[in-house]
């Protein structure tokens, strides 16, 4: 299973967007890895995780070709996961795919409101892109990837926001963000998966943080309870992203923060496979 982080930072981008504090200065003078866009991942080019604004920037400097993506998997509504008005360009005039086929997006209730909010513009494109409504619990199927729907931890509670376990080329991933600590009810549904890869919430870095987000001190008490309950062993890949500019994401701080606790730290365009 091959990944690559796009984005990897939390809502407001690091540096963030009209921020002058000490983290986001130094962000600015060192470039590099130590600027972040907001999250998403790809799988094997053609399993995309959230659509953030930033995902143009993504075609740009990351190396995403959304003309090979076929599947966009929605974790949660806020806008830095799910930023629908560039779906609208999915086709003739403003995209000439290499071939007629339809790209899926997938999501809950909340997602597909807001997806529906486009719908104006995006009216007369639905041969070119069809929403595909996801439900706690539920596997579905999207390619050749099997997906399965988590409870988070997070938001105010107006939507049921997901983690995902994916099923792709024999191996199991675990895309855990946005979330806090897993409810238990999360829990229990894991103990049914051997995950090759976690990926975890690190909004909150070195800070202590459990509700709504994670930060390093929380990843650690999840990986230790994912190898506790068989969920995980010693040869998952465990890997942290999705930061904030109020932690400390500079990348040599984060990398040493990150190994320093037995998980890899991400960059923006990283790839690792699984």
């Amino acid at each position: 299973m091959r990944l690559q982080f796009n984005g990897t930072a939390a809502a407001e981008g690091f540096p963030a967007v009209f921020c002058e504090c000490k983290y986001c200065q130094k962000a600015r003078e060192l470039g590099g890895k130590n600027v972040r866009t907001r999250s998403s991942c790809l799988i094997n080019e053609e399993h995309l995780i959230d659509f953030p604004p930033d995902t143009y920037m993504h075609t740009l400097y990351s190396g995403l070709r959304l003309s090979n993506v076929k599947h966009i998997i929605i974790t949660h509504s806020h806008q830095d996961h799910f930023a629908p008005d560039d779906l609208c360009m999915v086709c003739p005039p403003f995209a000439y795919p290499k071939e007629n086929e339809v790209v899926y997006v997938y999501g809950n209730e909340k997602v597909y409101e807001k997806f529906k909010l486009a719908e104006c513009e995006i009216g007369r494109y639905k041969e070119y892109l069809q929403f595909v409504p996801v439900y706690l619990g539920i596997t579905f199927k999207a390619g050749d990837a099997e997906i399965t729907p988590l409870l988070a931890d997070h938001g105010d509670g107006s939507e049921i926001c997901h983690i995902y376990v994916i099923k792709l080329s024999n191996k199991y991933l675990l895309y855990g963000h946005d979330t806090g600590y897993f409810p238990e009810e999360t829990w229990e549904a894991l103990k049914d998966f051997k995950l090759d890869g976690v990926i975890l919430d690190c909004t909150c870095g070195k800070l202590e943080c459990e509700r709504g987000h994670m930060g390093i001190s929380t990843n650690v008490k999840v990986k230790e309870r994912l190898m506790k309950q068989g969920s995980a062993d010693n040869k998952t890949t465990f890997i942290v992203t999705h930061y904030s500019h109020n932690c400390d994401p500079l990348y040599e701080d984060m990398v040493k923060l990150a190994e320093g606790n037995g998980f890899t730290a991400t960059f923006d365009g990283m790839k690792i496979e699984i």
